[in-house]
């Protein structure tokens, strides 16, 4: 194992973030039954300088300090504090996390301390799972949303097969809405920024009679993006959204709830990727006269450069809801768990794929597509009591999934045309048994057993060939652990467990017989080791976790250069090898006085392909730069080679400061402060190099001294810090030249607005 190569400048960097974590107060109403927090306020008879988080990582609803677990707390203060309020800039408020953003979600990437799926195919899983209330999202662009109405969001780092399934095989994140309250509450927000963003939101929970309670939430937000496209002079990188929620809660008996919620979303995005780096004399196509002046015109290429030059349109429309039937019942000391889902989604995506005016049909070629997807779950939980010195969770799942992939490219460029479906179907039984057998010593022991059975069909319709096909597997996964108790203010703990990412096929452009006849790509499996200490100091108003982690990834699905028995080369998604990733993850908390905390977190990451022995080169890649070519293939060997998407250091700060003014009003300041260290977005590509920066936010205001109202002023990024969460090396368009397109982020330059909520 490598040391860690901590220098003076580093230890520095990490000692300025132990001021801090994700601070959440503990819920008003902690539903236990439900699983979920009610709203977030002061428990009654709590210590107002107290720090207390919640969470449910366990599937049962504890003290963070109590959980073994590596997992972060997210409040919707804190996102506010961040400037987040979607889901692709979660990465800003979780150290760990890495949100990669692309022209189409399902070509975004997640990745938890630097493992991510980079694929594009469907029935691919993502490494991270995502939930709603509990459910998992039928495939990752689902996520790609607004976060109109959460109640906390939770980040579970590291494998978590063993309770959460085989698309959890590097993390989670748990998105937990707005629950039904026993009182009347209604929460709400209008937004309104300097470069044309506006928006709102509110919910309304309360009681319909003594056994029947309810919420609705709606959102509506609207942007219209920071890059203008001069051919029909609109701006674009915007999006539209619309988000409904509702819920009804009904206690049927004393012992069993009920809990039916329904969503809707509806929205539709638009995209422009600058041009910031060209070759001086580049053509386009390697076609005479094509020169950049031609094919963008009116646009300065230069590393700030907002504006783009497409003829064809660029986005996504997105339409979908579900539904979630929940059904608590308590027999005895025990809580049975029941829950059944239904979600359908659908995508249009499209994007002007030679990114120029170029005249003539090589300047219309286009990119159109759709996706479609549905999801059905069931789970049934048994639950002993929390309480107890034997404490077991148990439960079965299954789940039924199917996708479809319509795909379009052409007429000139890379022309494609196809049509798929792919399909899986999984049962599994998991449980988890925590046993106090000396008083404050714990131990666990967790396992999972599943079969999942995936198919296919891939119809190209330009070549007039067919292929369809189907596997079935066996896994299981587990996990050990012992916890101590030190104190009542401490816990150290030492766990591991195993991970295991499902088998898939890769349903992509050039899928041919090679591919059909190679199979699915095997799974993905890990090994996880993690030790780290929970503790608070001075009557819990100072929190300080830290987790050592280390993983080892095996049959690394990834995307590598492979040649073929035909003699031909093939691109695709397959098992490349092995990777690990290592590192600490530092959280802290301080409520200094009763009006000022201190929060943020820290992450040090050491992310490395142990085995990678030939992956794709990058565009202007040669002999010298490491491309190797062997008959008609090239590769690169990435063995020994840091991760993309994997920045060594990464962290948030915020300092929340609410003192008094008057008898009935309290002042606000929030200042944020996010940091990241450099990082490759395309492996040794310096095209695709994104240097370290800081970005600041500012929030000033003042509300009511209950919280009943809120007017604030923010400014996110506060200098004007430019940076790109995801650079694109297009160079293949341009003989192999420099070509780089850009990514720009929400706060790609300063922006300003006014935030009004009320909370009665």
């Amino acid at each position: 194992m490598r040391g860690f190569p901590f220098s003076a400048r580093a230890v520095a960097l990490a000692a300025t973030f132990l001021a801090g974590s994700a601070y959440a107060a503990t819920p008003e109403e902690a539903d236990k039954g439900a699983g979920a927090p009610a709203q977030a306020a002061p428990a009654a008879g709590q210590d107002d300088g107290e720090i207390i988080v919640t969470t449910t990582a366990q599937k049962r609803f504890e003290n963070i300090q109590n959980v073994p677990l590596a997992v972060q707390v997210v409040t919707p203060a804190d996102l506010e504090a961040q400037g987040v309020r979607h889901f692709q800039d979660l990465g800003k408020v979780s150290p760990s996390l890495v949100i990669r953003p692309s022209e189409n979600p399902v070509n975004a990437n997640v990745s938890l301390r630097g493992i991510g799926t980079f694929a594009y195919a469907i029935g691919v899983e993502s490494s991270v799972a995502v939930t709603v209330d509990g459910v998992p999202l039928a495939f990752q662009a689902r996520a790609f949303s607004d976060l109109p109405d959460v109640a906390m969001i939770e980040v579970l780092r590291g494998p978590q097969s063993t309770l959460y399934g085989k698309a959890a095989s590097a993390g989670l994140i748990k998105i937990m809405t707005v629950q039904p309250t026993k009182d009347f509450h209604v929460k709400a927000n209008v937004l309104a920024t300097d470069d044309r963003e506006y928006g709102g939101n509110f919910s309304v929970t309360g009681p319909i009679n003594d056994n029947l309670g309810y919420v609705v939430s709606a959102s509506y937000s609207n942007w219209d993006g920071n890059v203008l496209n001069v051919f029909n002079n609109k701006r674009v990188n915007g999006r539209e959204t619309l988000n409904t929620r509702a819920k009804l809660k009904w206690k049927a008996t004393p012992d069993v709830i009920f809990t039916l919620s329904g969503n809707y979303v509806d929205g539709k995005t638009d995209f422009g990727r600058p041009f910031i780096r060209v070759t001086p004399g580049a053509t386009f196509l390697n076609t005479p006269g094509l020169t950049t002046d031609v094919v963008l015109p009116g646009i300065t290429i230069e590393p700030d450069n907002q504006k783009i030059a497409n003829n064809d349109r660029a986005g996504t429309k997105f339409a979908g809801g579900g539904g979630i039937l929940r059904t608590d019942i308590n027999i005895g000391k025990m809580q049975v768990l029941g829950l059944t889902s239904y979600d359908k989604f659908h995508m249009n995506d499209y994007i002007d794929q030679d990114d120029t005016v170029a005249p003539g049909a090589i300047g219309r070629n286009i990119q159109d597509g759709r996706f479609q997807s549905r999801l059905f779950t069931q789970e049934i939980r048994l639950l002993s009591p929390g309480e107890d010195a034997f404490r077991y969770a148990l439960g079965v799942y299954y789940a039924d999934a199917g996708f479809q992939r319509r795909f379009y490219r052409g007429p000139v460029t890379s022309p494609q045309n196809w049509f798929a479906t792919s399909g899986s179907r999984q049962i599994a039984a998991f449980g988890q048994i925590d046993w106090e057998f000396i008083q404050h010593l714990t131990a666990t022991v967790g396992g999972r057993a599943q079969n999942e059975r995936v198919e296919y069909t891939f119809d190209d319709r330009r070549l007039a060939t067919s292929y369809g096909g189907h596997a079935s597997d066996d896994a299981t996964t587990y996990r050990l652990g012992l916890n101590w108790q030190a104190t009542r203010e401490i816990l150290a703990f030492g766990s591991y467990a195993t991970g295991y990412k499902g088998q898939t096929y890769d349903l992509t452009s050039n899928f041919d017989k090679n591919r059909a006849a190679a199979g699915p790509i095997r799974p993905e499996t890990s090994k996880d080791w993690e030790f780290g200490v929970r503790s608070q100091f001075f009557g819990r108003r100072v929190t300080f976790n830290v987790t050592y982690f280390s993983t080892d990834y095996t049959d690394l699905q990834a995307q590598t250069i492979e040649q073929l028995a035909d003699g031909t080369s093939n691109f695709r998604l397959t098992n490349v090898g092995k990777m690990n990733t290592k590192g600490l993850e530092f959280e802290a908390a301080a409520r200094v006085m009763r009006d000022l905390t201190i929060n943020g977190g820290l992450t040090y990451l050491d992310a490395t392909y142990l085995s990678f022995p030939a992956a794709p080169c990058y565009t202007q890649q040669g002999p010298a730069q490491g491309c190797v070519t062997q008959g008609k293939v090239s590769y690169q060997v990435l063995t020994g080679t840091r991760a993309i998407q994997a920045p060594e250091w990464k962290g948030s700060m915020a300092i929340d400061y609410s003192p008094a003014l008057t008898e009935k009003l309290n002042g606000v300041l929030v200042g944020s402060w996010q940091y990241q260290s450099s990082v490759y977005y395309a492996a040794r590509d310096p095209e695709t190099f994104q240097p370290a920066f800081s970005i600041f936010n500012l929030t000033a205001g003042v509300r009511d001294h209950k919280r009943r109202w809120e007017a604030t002023l923010f400014v996110n990024n506060l200098f004007d810090k430019q940076y790109f969460p995801a650079l694109v090396n297009s160079g293949g368009n341009f003989g192999k030249q420099i070509a780089t397109q850009s990514v720009l982020p929400r706060d790609f330059r300063r922006y300003a607005g006014l935030r009004f909520g009320v909370n009665y």
